[in-house]
């Protein structure tokens, strides 16, 4: 199939038509945009919003798109087709006049047929109703609209079916690997047809490495799956060290002419688990160091584009993550082909609820009639993702216990799940029982349908459940940060418990103040309005590391030994409570003019035996570091301005050393682009960290300033931010004030080559200037 984008260039209305039937349009009404497209990020947060703290305040509502196609008169008699990647939610298209279709899920991917409706040689027009005005519907930040991109298949009579193509590698050696293709055809005309199918596999560097043909007489309106099989010398695997990828070109020919080409890019690599060997990647054990991962892309919302996708997986690998959940739907399809390149691994999820609802609108009113099709979509559409390794069937579902015929449909998604895909395990997250009148032990009849059992917040029960069950593998789905060493001690200890996801590694919007301190002494659950980040990512909503990931990377021994942090103060009368997915309201800040001689408690995290810690180079002791003390030294340290400086002991020899000292006034902005040059290609990003820095070029962290921003050249912004969870700035725009120091800017390419010139300046402070180029 020829396959084209439909993201630019739709009119967009925000509500209801003044005529429902779309008879007459009143094209005041309607503005342009481009997708992906988030409608609910563009809008003021609302304490009365219906969708309430789990959405973050922010307004949701019904939205209309159009979009006009030309169809040129050669398409006559080919299949035309329309991909949507993702719609949030209950998505009702039309092609003209003619309705397609309806998608109630928000977050599977799906195909409408436009051929028997097409005007060809004329416009015709793309219509999509969208509906997120049922709230409640989700228990974290959905974003509203078509948030993913939208993409025009063209297609012969004859052609492979839209995710028709299954590459997998049932033998790898170190000599050779076989290839198995198996290629769905379908014969759409109304005649026999000889089709000759020719599989190519071609090597990372674009070389010839195998091959086959096949030739099979499709009968009228049918189809068939022609299964080949190619034999690969010396195969390169794909790892999280070394993510190889090689390609598969499927090619269908009808008496000696070409009709149709697909391609696809997959990994060599062989996947096991069991409770002696825990989880083997190319038969070398692999524990997985893993975070959850809503899907929103933090200050861009729901919007999901190639570059933003890709940044979460960098952000990740470089904080030492090595496997990714999706909680709690399948991921974009370009979050996975960066996972596929970055080298890695992937839980990819199905669902938040089976058929009891956890709101009254969410998936549970569609699950009956819809969950075989969405199942289809995910296997479907990723089962070519190397870094896909585990299927999840749902999270913390209420019929987890048995109830409401869970032990059945677990096993109907399971088996489901198994038959569209035999090499991967499932897995789904349990949690505890909620309901007194049922036991931890009520979960195993849904455990017994699983190949990995997922447990979240239950690592308390890892040895018990290895006495009841010793052929049970575990790992934990999710985790509290403040648990993140006694989760990581059971994944070392056990080979049965394979790996640990903390609840999140990434933060995201919505579930508002979830990982809140609260100085009135009740973070129980959600926080109140103005609250509406979650508050819980080792990486923070900006994609900065905050305190726990530096605390994280001591556990699993990467970056620095040493990371020191301060304690904020608590307003006098008040008392501190933190909640179960919290951090203690920490930073690297040691300036606290005013403050002076009041005690402040400085934690360091350490991956040494002992720390000494100095202020001002006078020493305030040596305390041990070891797991004993949970990798943390704490210091009761009167304030005065300086320097704070912890030195690392190993085996009584120093290892390590960090500083921590008072900056100096606020005094410029610094403008630090992730990327100097960026596609000229629709959507591209840039983001920029923004940074207010003393007269030394440091980093004022209590800086609040205001930035204002402006955009020349091919660019626009596409998004603004900083990972305060309770400021009420909004995310489009083009000013927002730093946040302990920083903020972020996101810059978009127009789509034309040449130079993005971005300018931010703030009230007596000396403006920056950086230029991005688009090429």
């Amino acid at each position: 199939m020829k396959k084209q984008s439909l993201n630019t260039d739709w009119r967009f209305l925000y509500g209801e038509p003044i005529d429902r039937r779309w008879r007459e349009i009143d094209e005041s009404q309607w503005r342009t945009v481009d997708l992906p497209h988030d409608w609910s990020i563009e809008m003021d947060r609302d304490p009365d919003a219906p969708s309430g703290a789990s959405n973050g305040f922010f307004p949701m509502g019904r939205g209309y798109y159009r979009k006009a196609i030309e169809v040129p008169e050669e398409w006559r008699g080919k299949k035309v087709f329309v991909e949507f990647e993702g719609v949030y939610m209950n998505a009702e298209v039309k092609l003209n006049e003619n309705y397609l279709g309806r998608h109630p899920y928000g977050y599977t991917s799906f195909v409408f047929d436009l051929t028997p409706y097409l005007r060809y040689g004329e416009k015709n027009e793309l219509r999509v109703k969208v509906d997120n005005a049922g709230q409640m519907n989700s228990r974290w930040y959905s974003g509203s609209g078509i948030y993913r991109p939208v993409w025009l298949l063209v297609a012969e009579p004859v052609h492979v079916a839209h995710w028709g193509v299954s590459v997998t590698t049932p033998e790898v050696g170190e000599d050779s690997a076989v290839v198995q293709i198996r290629s769905r055809v379908m014969n759409e005309t109304g005649e026999a047809r000889e089709v000759t199918v020719r599989a190519r596999i071609f090597d990372p560097d674009g070389a010839a490495a195998g091959e086959a043909e096949s030739t099979l007489t499709l009968e009228a309106g049918s189809e068939r799956e022609f299964d080949q099989v190619v034999q690969v010398s010396a195969p390169r695997l794909w790892s999280i060290e070394t993510p190889v990828l090689y390609q598969a070109e499927v090619e269908v020919s009808v008496g000696g002419e070409t009709v149709d080409n697909a391609a696809t890019t997959f990994g060599i690599r062989t996947i096991s688990v069991s409770a002696e060997t825990g989880f083997l990647l190319n038969g070398k054990p692999v524990k997985m160091k893993g975070g959850c991962v809503h899907h929103d892309n933090g200050v861009l919302g729901a919007a999901s584009y190639r570059r933003s996708e890709e940044r979460k997986v960098e952000l990740h690998k470089a904080s030492g993550y090595n496997t990714i959940r999706c909680a709690h739907n399948p991921p974009s399809p370009a979050f996975l082909d960066a996972c596929d390149r970055l080298g890695m691994l992937v839980i990819d999820e199905a669902f938040d609820c089976w058929r009891e609802g956890k709101n009254p609108f969410d998936y549970h009113v569609a699950f009956d009639d819809w969950w075989q099709r969405d199942i289809e979509s995910m296997v479907l559409r990723d089962r070519n993702h190397p870094s896909v390794v585990v299927w999840s069937i749902g999270n913390e579902v209420m019929e987890r216990d048995g109830r409401s015929g869970g032990e059945q449909i677990a096993r109907a998604l399971a088996d489901y799940t198994r038959k569209l895909d035999p090499t991967r395990p499932v897995t789904a997250a349990i949690c505890g029982v909620w309901d007194q009148h049922r036991t931890w032990e009520d979960t195993d009849v849904v455990f017994k349908a699983l190949d990995i059992g997922g447990y979240n917040y239950q690592w308390q029960m890892y040895e018990p459940d290895h006495e009841r069950h010793p052929e049970r593998v575990m790992f934990g789905t999710e985790s509290f940060p403040l648990e993140a060493l006694e989760n990581w001690q059971q994944v070392e200890k056990h080979s049965y418990v394979i790996g640990d996801f903390v609840w999140t590694s990434l933060d995201y919007l919505g579930e508002s103040g979830i990982g809140r301190q609260d100085n009135d002494g009740k973070a129980d659950f959600l926080g109140e309005f103005p609250w509406h980040q979650a508050n819980c990512g080792d990486i923070d909503l900006c994609g900065f590391k905050r305190p726990q990931s530096y605390y994280r990377d001591k556990i699993w021994g990467v970056g620095e030994k040493l990371s020191i942090f301060v304690h904020h103060p608590v307003p006098e009368g008040k008392t501190p409570a933190i909640s179960r997915w919290g951090w203690p309201d920490v930073s690297a800040c040691w300036n606290w003019a005013g403050h002076e001689g009041k005690t402040f408690k400085v934690d360091v995290y350490s991956a040494c035996d002992a720390v000494e810690l100095f202020l001002n180079g006078e020493s305030l002791g040596v305390k041990p570091t070891t797991r004993a003390e949970k990798l943390t030294a704490s210091f009761e340290v009167p304030y005065q301005p300086g320097e704070l400086r912890a030195v690392g002991f190993i085996g009584g020899e120093k290892a390590a050393e960090a500083v921590l000292a008072t900056t100096g006034a606020p005094e410029a902005v610094r403008l630090t682009p992730d990327h100097s040059v960026i596609p000229a290609e629709h959507g591209s990003l840039c983001y920029v960290t923004v940074e207010v820095v003393d007269a030394d070029g440091c980093m004022v962290p209590d800086a609040a300033n205001m930035i204002y921003f402006t955009v020349k050249g091919e660019g626009e912004i596409a998004a603004v931010g900083s990972s305060d969870p309770t400021n009420t700035e909004p995310y489009r725009g083009n000013r927002h004030s730093v946040y302990r120091g920083r903020c972020l800017v996101v810059v978009k390419s127009n789509g034309k080559a040449g130079e993005i010139r971005l300018r931010a300046q703030g009230d007596q402070l000396d403006a920056a200037e950086i230029v991005i180029r688009a090429a």
